[in-house]
């Protein structure tokens, strides 16, 4: 992975002959055309013409589609002014001058003004940086409503080999996706999508190129030798040991500055985190404060004593400043024809609470850490005027059902990864709900 973020004027001979090595190749990293367009489609839908951040650009060729593909208004930050001389030059042949503009500079402190962007797009470069860096520093950068796009690396097993452990904690301490998951949200971001590269996007578009341009190297040039034998030890890292870690592709969205409101909430923050042993009796309260029988807690009790329903850290609290627990909302197993799905429910705050937006940040907090554990298709039973805000639609058209009978609009599902296949059929609830 070349450095697209280190300037080549003072570059020490090791340093310049990494640039050599990548001159005019086709990719500086893993990725594709393909991964591109994919991830384009995934941040959407857009502005007509967006606004997009592309950091760390390289010699632009992902600038160079967004502005062709998605008719976008680019600007290209990089530190290596020959990247940035080429790519305005393809630009000007390509008749897209007018929409990227180049800008030597760090691509955690570029010169443009907060709010200014409604996509940020760092394919293979944060690194650069690092993740933590990046996201801190571009979340001021995004317009209301904007997205972030960042392909990063992860561990993909729970104990990597310890070579290729070795190997990358000394160049790039990867973690896993749970974990960079996690640093999005601490950074104020929710994950939108996730999707690991296909393992083309390593060999055919970028190992494979460089190392016929390897063998054509003269290792007599000064810092040569050492860059080829770097770049030798990362290829066979990958080949011994690939299934270990693989680039992934983020789509993030940060949580806005205020909390979600609608016209029937006011304007309160809520800080939200998973149940532990002491809450269970506060959740029961709640429980009992927001229905008029006991059903819905007991539902709650039996639920967590059943380990083919419950998901640890899937029963979320939102509390107020003072540490009360007040909005609640619990995701469990269930399942569409024997395909695993989740429940959300119940979703409860007392009546002092209600509109207040307590309910509504428990929620989201539930389905970001859903979304993060992997999981995918989400299903509701509830007020048709009140779910869809978090995505929800009507099952019916996931080919959905429930296992009774109910109005279609009060019947809802979302995929928390409109990449994947949602199944189809009937709902199979857990037992604790007794249907």
């Amino acid at each position: 992975m070349t450095n697209n973020d280190t300037p080549t004027h003072g570059g020490d001979p090791v340093t310049q002959a990494f640039f050599t090595l990548h001159h005019d190749l086709p990719r500086q990293g893993p990725g594709s055309d393909a991964t591109t367009r994919h991830a384009l489609k995934m941040a959407g839908p857009l502005p007509e013409h967006p606004r997009i951040l592309d950091a760390g650009c390289g010699p632009g060729r992902f600038a160079l589609l967004l502005a062709e593909e998605a008719g976008a208004h680019v600007t290209a930050v990089d530190l290596h002014q020959p990247y940035l001389d080429s790519l305005a030059a393809e630009a000007a042949r390509r008749g897209l001058g007018d929409r990227i503009t180049v800008v030597n500079c760090s691509m955690d402190r570029p010169p443009v003004p907060d709010h200014g962007f409604d996509v940020i797009w760092a394919e293979g470069s944060v690194y650069t940086i690092g993740f933590d860096v990046a996201l801190r520093a571009w979340r001021r950068l995004l317009a209301p409503g904007g997205v972030l796009v960042v392909t990063e690396i992860e561990w993909t097993v729970p104990h990597p080999a310890d070579p290729v452990r070795a190997h990358w904690n000394a160049a790039y301490p990867p973690r896993t996706h749970a974990a960079n998951t996690a640093a999005a949200q601490a950074a104020g971001y929710r994950l939108h999508a996730h999707r690991p590269l296909p393992e083309s996007d390593w060999w055919e578009e970028y190992y494979t190129p460089l190392t016929e341009r390897m063998d054509r190297a003269d290792p007599q040039h000064p810092g040569m030798a050492e860059a080829l034998a770097a770049h030798r030890t990362e290829i066979d890292m990958r080949r011994e040991h690939g299934d270990d870690y693989n680039y992934a592709l983020y789509i993030l969205r940060p949580h806005d500055h205020t909390p979600h409101t609608s016209e029937d909430e006011t304007m309160t923050t809520w800080t939200t985190r998973p149940e532990t042993t002491e809450d269970v009796p506060a959740i029961r309260e709640i429980l009992l404060a927001a229905f008029p029988t006991a059903l819905e807690a007991d539902i709650v009790d039996a639920l967590r004593a059943d380990p083919t329903a419950w998901i640890d850290g899937l029963s979320m609290l939102s509390t107020a400043s003072d540490g009360t627990a007040t909005g609640y909302a619990l995701l469990t197993r269930c399942h569409v024809d024997g395909a695993p799905a989740l429940a959300l429910a119940p979703c409860a705050v007392p009546p002092s609470a209600q509109r207040t937006g307590a309910g509504s940040a428990a929620i989201r907090a539930a389905l970001d850490a859903a979304r993060a554990m992997g999981e995918n298709l989400v299903l509701v039973l509830g007020h048709a005027d009140y779910y869809p805000r978090f995505g929800f639609t009507p099952a019916s058209r996931f080919g959905i059902r429930a296992p009774f009978e109910v109005p279609d609009e009060a019947m809802m599902a979302m995929a928390l990864d409109t990449t994947r296949t949602v199944p189809t059929g009937t709902i199979e609830y857990p037992a604790a709900f007794g249907v």
